[in-house]
């Protein structure tokens, strides 16, 4: 690692930011709403993004710096395991052209602005909407640490802020001035900012993938002296667990771990609030359709990536915090200036999905919080203004979590996060598709997952951590070891679906259902889309 500053890499790095910057605070001029006052206009860009706007803002959404990091981390850390990223974004895709369409529909015909207001509005219950917001709220929360954690690996690798001897604030000044940029604008231009800087954010990820998987094999000796330069890796006992680092193949034991993850984190992934964020931001049901067609070339991109872990293996990277594997790779292999290009990738990928994510908890919040439960006569004034200072707020949170906290412990929480957004699948998928749950059991099969989830995390333990080390355990009644999010949505169905034949069966009130069948295939053009969504009334405060 570098002893002191990289200072071409940074000075290519900070071109980039102040790009990106300019193009934050611009953002708010292009496409100018029609109303600024309006959540509509601040926290989903007007609903008028297209095809391409649309497929740049889901890919900068969904594909991170946490994912540039972490995936390859995976890889360059345990072997093959890592790659469960790459089957679950191919799952994904299937799943979400069955619903997304019906959710964008139902939303625009009525409204709505986030997946609470659609649970309110199909089970007339506000607490089953309180329970999806809170959960997409905690969720979120260690996602955006992640963001800030990976701008931070970045910063470390070329040497800025000092080592850990340094005072804390300037070892952490870099980091702030990034954190105060991504809220001045995000604040100033809500989702357009990450709308446009999502261009120049997947281009460069796309252009040093590309130039990495060419230029990095060449380098070692070609792919063959990669893989068996692994494999020698992953043969080597670690001395922390007695056991293999790794394998280039899962082994028989942990077959169940990786599809049980894979296919929990395929449904959580468009169960996220900065997932439905971007996708409500399109102007047209044919957009999404066309979107769920033409993502899985991000899924391509995530392939390739992931083999970079590998390649930090060969290349001889050794550090003590696998987060920092890649960035030391690119700089270890890439002429200074191209590190940088590199660098900016990462960096950018944070700042996109930071500010979307921000955007979708503060606006959870204003609609089914602060709306809901404090002000229901909320202009749309306040709800923007509401919604821009909450996101303010989330990201402070987020920067207090990633400065006081141990970075692992911000992996973990986000692998928490995973299991608990997953639990909300039955009230909105299910929504979307049938009224036949009854909404008290859709909270119940809720609790015992939430419940049944955080639990069991708490006692995975890790060589590092004594609790939340780890997001798999033994499924009871089957002997192997799974994700523990899946065991858990099991569970939630399975109590969903008893309550509700009990529930049923004592003619508990079933709540106003606000939509209608045809809601659910409108289109921009048909009469009705974009009404505002009712105001809350008795019949839904059940």
């Amino acid at each position: 690692m570098n002893d002191g500053v990289n200072g071409v890499a940074l000075a290519v790095f900070v071109f980039f930011f102040v790009l990106v910057t300019a193009m934050g605070f611009l953002a708010a001029r292009w496409r100018k709403a029609e109303n600024e006052h309006s959540l509509d206009e601040w926290g989903l860009g007007g609903r008028s993004f297209g095809t391409w706007v649309t497929w740049f803002l889901l890919g900068g959404d969904l594909y991170t710096a946490y994912t540039f990091v972490a995936v390859p981390a995976a890889i360059y850390a345990a072997g093959a395991a890592g790659f469960f990223a790459v089957p679950y974004t191919i799952l994904v895709y299937p799943l979400i052209f069955t619903f997304l369409p019906r959710l964008w529909s139902v939303s625009h015909k009525h409204g709505y602005v986030t997946t609470s207001d659609f649970v309110r509005g199909r089970f007339g219950s506000k607490g089953l909407s309180l329970a999806v917001a809170l959960t997409g709220i905690l969720a979120t929360m260690p996602y955006i640490a992640l963001q800030l954690v990976g701008i931070q690996a970045v910063l470390d690798v070329m040497g800025v802020g000092g080592g850990e001897d340094t005072h804390w604030f300037v070892r952490d000044l870099p980091l702030l001035i990034a954190f105060g940029v991504l809220a001045a604008y995000t604040y100033s231009s809500g989702l357009r900012a990450p709308a446009l800087i999502a261009f120049v954010k997947d281009t460069l990820i796309y252009l040093v993938i590309a130039v990495a998987i060419v230029y990095i094999p060449i380098k070692l000796g070609g792919f063959d002296e990669v893989f068996a330069s692994a494999s020698e890796a992953f043969g080597r006992t670690d001395p922390a667990t007695g056991a293999p680092r790794g394998a280039l193949v899962p082994d028989e034991a942990g077959q169940w771990t990786y599809a049980t993850l894979a296919l929990g984190s395929a449904l959580a992934l468009f169960m996220y609030p900065h997932s439905i964020t971007a996708t409500l931001s399109s102007r047209s049901r044919e957009v999404i359709r066309r979107n769920t067609t033409i993502l899985p070339l991000y899924s391509l991109m995530l392939g390739l990536l992931a083999l970079l872990g590998f390649m930090a293996i060969a290349a001889g990277v050794e550090v003590d915090n696998g987060q920092l594997a890649i960035p030391q790779l690119f700089e270890n292999m890439f002429p200074d200036w191209f590190a940088g290009v590199a660098f900016a990738a990462i960096g950018i990928g944070a700042l996109v999905p930071a500010a979307i994510m921000s955007i979708a908890a503060a606006n959870l919040f204003t609609r089914n919080i602060y709306k809901d439960f404090i002000k229901p006569d909320a202009t749309p004034k306040q709800e923007t203004q509401v919604s821009k200072a909450v996101s303010l707020l989330v990201k402070v949170g987020a920067l207090v979590f990633v400065l006081t906290m141990d970075k692992t412990v911000a992996i973990n929480f986000q692998l928490l996060g995973g299991i608990w957004i997953l639990q909300t699948f039955p009230a909105l998928v299910g929504g979307l598709f049938t009224r036949w749950f009854h909404r008290w059991a859709l909270i119940g099969g809720w609790a015992v997952g939430m419940a049944y989830g955080t639990v069991a995390a708490y006692g995975v333990a890790s060589p590092t951590q004594k609790h939340f080390g780890g997001s798999s355990k033994e499924i009871p009644g089957i002997g192997e070891i799974g994700y523990i999010g899946l065991t858990a949505f099991v569970l939630n169905v399975l109590v969903t679906v008893v309550l509700t034949f009990v529930m049923r069966a004592v003619k508990a009130p079933e709540g106003v259902d606000r939509t209608k069948p045809e809601d659910y295939t409108a289109d921009v053009g048909d009469p009705g889309v974009r009404v505002e969504l009712p105001p809350a009334t008795a019949d839904s405060a059940h």
